[in-house]
């Protein structure tokens, strides 16, 4: 059976990603899939609304799980920011209210941007100078 291309690139950069990359790769991929939730909301496509919506519920899930609250000072506070936006994005996919839907694209960009901060100082880079390039 013949290998989708795409598929065994992302299969072979996530399997061999570190724990940092992958972190800031679910965390982009949970703004995307909001991104896409409210796209489809627009488009009055309920069933990808609901898709992505789940998704990205997933991954926040995922990094609520993974999350060390004892290894980082404000890892409490983190970790209850990531109930409530999967509290949220529940809300948004029951009501299938673009304002939640606003409202969860607006956390979750947060999320990615600092855990890419993060990164970029644990790499050396200083935030403020990569915000500059950007």
């Amino acid at each position: 059976m013949p290998v989708n291309p795409l598929q065994a690139y992302v299969s072979a950069s996530v399997s061999t990603a570190s724990p940092q990359a992958l972190l800031l790769m679910l965390c982009d991929r949970m703004v995307l899939d909001v991104e896409r939730a409210a796209f489809a909301l627009e488009s009055s496509d309920l069933p990808a609304t609901h898709r992505h919506l789940v998704h990205a519920q997933a991954i926040v899930s995922e990094l609520e799980t993974s999350l060390r609250p004892e290894a980082m000072p404000a890892g409490e506070q983190l970790a209850a920011l990531y109930r409530y936006v999967n509290t949220l994005l529940m809300r948004a996919n029951v009501a299938k209210d673009p304002a939640l839907v606003a409202e969860a694209h607006g956390l979750v960009t947060g999320i990615a941007r600092t855990w890419h901060d993060a990164a970029a100082v644990l790499a050396g880079a200083s935030p403020l100078a990569l915000a500059a390039t950007a």
